[in-house]
């Protein structure tokens, strides 16, 4: 089974998960919350389990950390939508593993009664196609709200647009680890393990855990 839940990406010097957002989380859960290694600089990824996440927590976090945060919506693994914004309000969203999708969010006919026998159909084969292309379209926009979201954030040295498009454009097993590749593209500094003097407590080194 894979990950359904959020992926919360934002600065802070003390841990992200002391955000006043968070205080109705109970963090006596271990099923919860979890921690990916973070990454120089304050920035921290919290794995959020489904339903813990409520749309108007990113406008509320980035007024509390006073930096650019995003938050990825991910499906069983699948795919993840994910919405970045910055201090001053702008928003960006891009698909991740987009084939996947354009499947979910392909347009149904109006009189269809049972999806499944749509499915692997040449109609739902040529609906599939029409929204990849509509969604192919977008990245181009997508991938530069990215950037300057990320120049934003105050990432040194910026990553480059081809490639942050050819990742949107890409596929993977796991959406969460597209994720993380998008962030290392952006520029951010590679994750380190940290050490145990450190005091980290969470258990999460990678997207797979």
């Amino acid at each position: 089974m894979g990950l359904s839940g959020h992926l919360v990406f934002a600065r802070s010097e003390c841990p992200l998960l002391e955000a006043p957002v968070f205080d109705s989380i109970d963090r006596e859960s271990g099923d919860a919350v979890h921690a990916w290694w973070p990454r120089p600089g304050g920035w921290q990824t919290l794995r959020f389990d489904q339903g813990l996440w409520q749309d108007d927590h990113l406008s509320a976090l980035v007024g509390w950390t006073g930096a650019p945060a995003c938050v990825a919506d991910v499906s069983d693994s699948d795919l993840a939508l994910v919405t970045g914004l910055g201090t001053d309000g702008r928003r960006w969203q891009a698909w991740l593993n987009m084939d996947i999708a354009a499947a979910l969010l392909a347009e149904e006919p109006e009189d269809l009664d049972d999806v499944s026998l749509w499915v692997g159909t040449p109609e739902f084969d040529d609906a599939v196609s029409r929204k990849r292309a509509e969604l192919d379209m977008d990245v181009p926009a997508d991938a530069a709200g990215a950037l300057d979201w990320a120049a934003a954030a105050g990432v040194p040295v910026a990553g480059q647009q081809s490639r942050i498009e050819e990742l949107l454009r890409s596929r993977a097993t796991f959406a969460e680890d597209l994720f993380g590749a998008l962030l290392d593209e952006l520029g951010f500094p590679q994750p380190l393990q940290p050490r145990p003097t450190d005091g980290f407590t969470g258990d999460i080194g990678s997207p797979q855990g």
